[in-house]
């Protein structure tokens, strides 16, 4: 048995089983079977084991390399999924729910819709189902996504200059922090480290680690150290280029391979020659002042 993860035409991905047999590689669209419908999907990639410990058992059965008849079956319902698309706006607008509606996809043999939506929050679209499934004469299924699968869905040009990672490479969106962003000495304005979609950058994940391999022996900003022009302070450096920025004493500024620079103790501050101040009553006393002499007759009880 073989498992493959799959991608969806309204990009929903799903992992299934797969007789060895039937010859199914990388980039192949298939026919699989899953609960009481069938549909098709593009071959992703093929996968060891299942993900999260599932049982392969369970999984959706790949029944065969879709054929012409069916590319045209699932052709014959994109007007169909147009009109879904429309029949549920003016649901989703006489019931005034808070959802933006993303798209419509029949499966092939038009046994089940799936609308998918995102919104701010949890929404009960229990009653929109009932009237979808009345208009619509079939199965509805109502799925809320993220806003990353929504912009891996739409796609789009990243500040790269290249395809989105969420919809060219990227398959699963893993937890992100700005903790990465500040390992990587990336300025944390939203503008930078904010994708097209309003979150942190995807990228801040994977390419985490081998910031974090390049940070290894790099002098880390505000660390003083030698350089061949003089001793500095660290203000910037490049992680890829493994170079620092120095600025000295005098305002200069310098850039130097990290293997060219040392870095030692900052310097001691300097005294002010002020006196230290002394606690309680005698504050203004001097440390080696002495006591003054007491008056005869002055004793306590005379």
């Amino acid at each position: 048995m073989q498992i493959f993860s799959l991608k969806l035409e309204n990009g929903a991905a799903l992992e299934a089983k797969a007789d060895p047999a039937l010859g199914i590689e990388k980039g192949d669209t298939c026919v699989f079977a899953r609960d009481f419908h069938t549909d098709l999907a593009e071959v992703v990639r093929q996968l060891e084991a299942p993900s999260g410990g599932a049982d392969p058992a369970a999984l959706p059965e790949i029944r065969r390399i879709a054929t012409n008849n069916d590319l045209a079956a699932a052709n014959a319902n994109v007007p169909r999924e147009r009109e879904a698309m429309r029949t549920a706006a003016r649901f989703v607008e006489q019931l005034g729910l808070p959802m933006k509606l993303i798209n419509a996809h029949y499966s092939m043999d038009a046994k089940l819709v799936t609308i998918q939506f995102s919104a701010d929050g949890r929404v009960d679209f229990r009653e929109l189902v009932k009237e979808l499934s009345r208009a619509l004469s079939t199965r509805i299924e109502l799925r809320q996504i993220g806003v990353r699968d929504e912009t891996g869905i739409y796609g789009g040009i990243a500040v790269c200059g290249r395809e989105l990672c969420c919809c060219r490479i990227l398959k699963d969106f893993n937890s992100i922090n700005v903790r990465m962003a500040k390992e990587q000495d990336l300025s944390l304005t939203p503008a930078t480290i904010s994708g097209v979609c309003g979150r942190l950058k995807c990228c801040l994940k994977y390419e985490h680690e081998g910031y974090i391999e390049l940070e290894k022996g790099m002098p880390r900003k505000g660390e003083f150290c030698d350089t061949p022009a003089g001793r500095g302070k660290v203000t910037d450096r490049n992680l890829l280029l493994h170079k620092v920025t120095v600025t000295f004493e005098g305002g200069a500024v310098s850039t130097f391979s990290a293997d060219e620079v040392k870095v030692v103790p900052p310097p001691e501050r300097k005294n002010n020659g002020s006196p230290r101040r002394q606690g309680g009553g005698g504050r203004n006393r001097r440390p080696d002042a002495a006591a003054p002499e007491k008056e005869p007759g002055k004793e306590r009880g005379e």
